[in-house]
């Protein structure tokens, strides 16, 4: 598939909208790595993910263990996908390089609506991405939906 998909959070912060999104993910089969900005943030969010409940349980851990690569969700800073990896989902202003999803699946940018620098930053991504020749969709939020608002396809 090799899709890009924004995801512009304005309804529903990150801790809320990426559990969903990651259980999509382990239900397709995939493994994926989150990439985020810092450590710290990494850390927090790594709590986050523990407190979803024993129904929505997403097994996970922080890069830098003993076990990375058996991870189903490895949460990261490393500029550079695993080679296991199927999804990559950006985090927190992460960088994303597009010549990184010619081995994967997909990729997901999630970015918060509320910080100008995320939006920007969200920007450069997009047309980096369609400068690249892959498909990239912009979804948001309107009333707790997630509406594909446009889509970015290669001629």
């Amino acid at each position: 598939m090799n899709d890009v998909l924004f995801y512009h959070l304005t309804e529903t912060p990150l801790e809320a909208t990426l559990p969903i999104l990651l259980r999509k993910s382990l239900d397709a089969g995939w493994r994926v790595e989150i990439r985020g900005g810092s450590v710290e943030r990494l850390d927090w969010l790594d709590q986050k993910l523990w407190l979803t409940g024993d129904a929505d349980f997403l097994p996970h851990g922080l890069a830098g263990g003993a076990h990375d690569a058996l991870q189903p969700i490895l949460l990261t800073t490393a500029d550079a996908v695993s080679p296991a990896t199927d999804c990559l989902m950006v985090v927190d202003g992460a960088g994303f390089d597009p010549a990184e999803m010619s081995g994967l699946k997909r990729a997901c940018v999630m970015f918060d609506g509320s910080d100008d620098d995320a939006v920007q930053k969200a920007r450069g991504q997009w047309k980096s991405v369609t400068d690249a020749g892959l498909t990239a969709q912009y979804w948001a939020q309107d009333g707790g939906r997630w509406i594909k608002k446009t889509e970015s396809r290669p001629s």
